[in-house]
């Protein structure tokens, strides 16, 4: 919590800043910006804070999960794009800092090609979510906020794990 409102952080990968321009046939014609702005107007209702953060740099978003660990960030909402195979950094990360998190994906990535399929955080992700679009972001953000139809855990629960 900060000033104590719920707080969510969203941090979206390499790449993720051409949302819109890359590949729009599978990602949509959303931008970045596109989502951003929805998130900020859904934390705003909900009277909730929240902080969006994009690199495609992978030292970059390990600093910022740590940071996440004592900046009051009560869930985190990951877009880990072509990070989703292989980054043991991030997701050691997100395993020393006891934030649940949301694994997300704008597409469907057992729908794609083969090698796309395996993920080193849905493990140990509370929930993945995929293939929803940009759509995906408005149900992550509302199941840290809300916890959608189940309890979103909170870091206590996550630590005690």
């Amino acid at each position: 919590m900060k000033d104590g409102k719920k707080s969510v952080l969203v941090i979206n990968g390499p790449n993720l800043n051409l949302l819109g321009i890359r590949e729009p046939h599978i990602y949509g014609p959303e931008t970045l910006d596109d989502v951003e702005k929805a998130g900020r107007q859904q934390a705003e209702k909900a009277g909730a804070i929240i902080d969006f953060f994009q690199s495609n740099w992978e030292g970059a978003v390990v600093d910022r999960i740590q940071a996440a660990r004592t900046d009051g960030t009560d869930g985190i909402v990951l877009n880990p794009g072509g990070w989703t195979h292989y980054s043991i950094a991030i997701r050691d990360a997100l395993l020393g800092i006891a934030v649940p998190f949301i694994e997300l994906h704008v597409a469907n990535i057992h729908a794609r090609e083969e090698w796309r399929h395996h993920s080193v955080f849905h493990d140990k992700a509370t929930c993945v979510l995929m293939g929803c679009g940009v759509r995906g972001y408005r149900y992550a953000i509302d199941m840290i906020l809300n916890g959608g139809d189940r309890k979103f855990p909170s870091k206590d629960d996550v630590q005690s794990k």
